[in-house]
């Protein structure tokens, strides 16, 4: 069984804006850094710390954009992800329990915000992605200014070992 973890193995989220402000919003890169994943053959569990994921930069048309958004707002976008969105002091854990793993795609049980579902992910070598509807999972999306600014229902997590 290879176990992994944030040095040996890497979790981005990407989370994309929508709504009639959102042309002053950004896109966002973030990166989960407390997490456990082992993996054995066609099977895989992670457990990962929701409150340890952090901001990485803004993204602009795919790239990364640094520039975008001052690095002394990442605070305050992690607390209103941590408080508004993934309410971490009340859904500490986020677990993955892969049933199936192949040349081309990993399937399995996300507990995500005290909802499990089904997810599907593509897979490529070491890599595998996954697209999340976080309503699925009892997740509002965020907004502020009334709805004219949101986050889009749909993140695309990014898990890459070794």
């Amino acid at each position: 069984m290879a176990r992994y973890d944030a040095s040996s193995a890497e979790i981005l989220v990407f989370t994309f804006k929508e709504g009639l402000l959102s042309a002053v919003a950004h896109d966002l890169k973030l990166k989960a850094t407390k997490f456990t994943l082992e993996v054995d053959g066609s099977t895989a569990r992670l457990d990962l710390e929701a409150g340890s994921i952090r901001v990485v930069t803004a993204m602009k048309d795919g790239a990364e954009s640094p520039s975008a958004i001052a690095s002394s707002k990442f605070g305050e976008i992690e607390r209103n992800a941590f408080d508004d969105v993934l309410q971490v002091k009340k859904f500490p854990t986020i677990q993955f329990n892969a049933t199936q793993v192949t040349e081309t795609e990993v399937v399995g049980k996300l507990t995500l915000h005290g909802h499990t579902h089904e997810v599907r992910g593509r897979r490529s070598g070491n890599s595998a992605e996954f697209r999340i509807d976080q309503r699925t999972f009892g997740i509002k999306p965020y907004s502020a200014m009334l709805g004219a600014l949101k986050v889009k229902p749909e993140v695309v997590v990014k898990v890459k070992v070794g």
